[in-house]
């Protein structure tokens, strides 16, 4: 093979290359992930999260309505690498009582990691930090924040797909507030009500880059690889056109 024909081939090839190493993991950690929050415990509730990855720094969107109305709602991410990352069952009601605990919902959505206060701390110290959590004015909460710092560990997680949302508080009873003679789980000095989970999603990747807005789409609507369509079709072209001039050379015929 001649000089010329080797580097037809290699052009293309190199190009090629260079593309798949844009498109490889390297790029995996950062990138938005999305959960659609379902009720637990009958709450009547549903919302919508939102988590940017940027190293081992989040930005956290949170929007929810049908909550237990001017209550605090503690709201945290969770993940434990024993856990089966998922949201709880009925089947995970282990006093069989009709309701899940938070201690209950463990071996599916793992520890607190993260805890989505307003303000201060952000840690699984800040779990019960009621005073800094959203208060669900009409029973929504619309909550936003970012800088917070993570483990290398927990933003794997959450890009991965691994980590839960959930929110807590319920009303079991109806009477607009936070009662009840069964305490909580967490803090025998609070009511079950308050610290039970209310929601629950767990975070998946997503191609969005804004807080979903209005209903749903039908259909896939999948945009996986769009992102580098344009390195694909760059890479196709040098292959094509390398592929012209060996077939070129090879018409042309060999002077002697």
């Amino acid at each position: 093979m001649n000089r010329i024909t080797r580097a037809a081939l290699a052009a293309p090839a190199m190009g090629l290359v260079g593309v798949l190493a844009l498109g490889g993991p390297a790029f995996a950690a950062d990138g938005s992930v999305q959960a659609q929050l379902s009720q637990l415990n009958g709450s009547g509730a549903s919302g919508t999260s939102m988590v940017t990855v940027s190293g081992t720094t989040i930005t956290v969107n949170l929007a929810a309505r049908g909550l237990v109305a001017d209550q605090p709602h503690a709201a945290h991410i969770h993940f434990g690498a024993d856990a089966r990352h998922e949201c709880p069952t009925m089947a995970d009601d282990t006093d069989k009582n009709g309701h899940l605990n938070t201690t209950e919902g463990g071996p599916a959505y793992g520890p607190v990691v993260v805890s989505l206060t307003k303000t201060g701390d952000t840690s699984a110290k800040s779990v019960l930090a009621i005073d800094r959590y959203d208060t669900a004015n009409g029973g929504k909460i619309s909550y936003e924040r970012g800088s917070i710092t993570v483990s290398q560990e927990v933003a794997d997680a959450i890009s991965n797909g691994q980590a839960v949302v959930v929110v807590h508080g319920v009303d079991y009873n109806h009477d607009g507030k936070y009662s009840g003679t069964a305490k909580s789980d967490l803090d025998p000095k609070l009511p079950t009500e308050a610290t039970d989970p209310a929601i629950c999603g767990v975070l998946s990747a997503s191609q969005m880059g804004a807080m979903p807005n209005g209903g749903a789409a039908t259909g896939d609507g999948s945009t996986t690889g769009i992102e580098y369509a344009g390195l694909i079709a760059a890479g196709s072209i040098a292959l094509l056109t390398g592929a012209a001039l060996v077939s070129r050379r090879r018409l042309v015929p060999t002077r002697r």
